[in-house]
């Protein structure tokens, strides 16, 4: 079989209908526009909606909103605490291993299992984390996250007094 042989199965396409060639044919004369009219003449853009403001238009641009106040945090889990050398982890320790992405607040959940002694500095931990963490003789530290509060908007009237 070569690739001029290839066809689809008989009776499975149907050819194009030809319109507007005559009232001879199907389609023929108004060629299904109806009679007279915009529709009738030249093409309309799709999404023309006779003048009105049209649906893309009327519809909000960007969706939901970026909260703010948000609070995300870089995930680490027990296992990797497991695997990770030295006694003490903290943030700038996880950094320097390439563990955790050199921005954001760590926080440690409590997938796996700790067997040995560990000090852990965080900012925020899961209560099975930090139950894991201490049953296995180590400490848990929650760091402070950076400046939290709305920061002050430049230019604002109050400010420049």
């Amino acid at each position: 079989m070569k690739i001029h042989d290839l066809a689809p199965a008989p009776g499975s396409t149907r050819p194009k209908r030809r319109v507007g060639r005559g009232t001879g044919g199907k389609g023929g004369k108004t060629a299904g526009r109806g009679t007279k009219g915009q529709g009738a003449r030249n093409n309309i853009k799709p999404g023309f909606e006779g003048g009105q403001l049209p649906l893309v238009q009327r519809i909000p641009k960007l969706k939901g909103f970026k909260n703010p106040f948000r609070v995300e945090y870089v995930v680490v889990n027990l296992d990797t605490l497991e695997a990770f050398e030295g006694s003490v982890v903290s943030p700038e320790t996880l950094r320097a291993e390439g563990l955790v992405h050199k921005h954001g607040l760590v926080k440690v959940l409590g997938r796996g299992e700790l067997t040995r002694r560990v000090e852990v500095h965080a900012h925020a931990f899961s209560k099975s984390a930090e139950a894991a963490i201490t049953g296995a003789g180590g400490s848990v530290t929650v760091l402070d996250p950076p400046f939290r509060g709305r920061p002050a908007a430049k230019g604002n009237a109050l400010t420049n007094r």
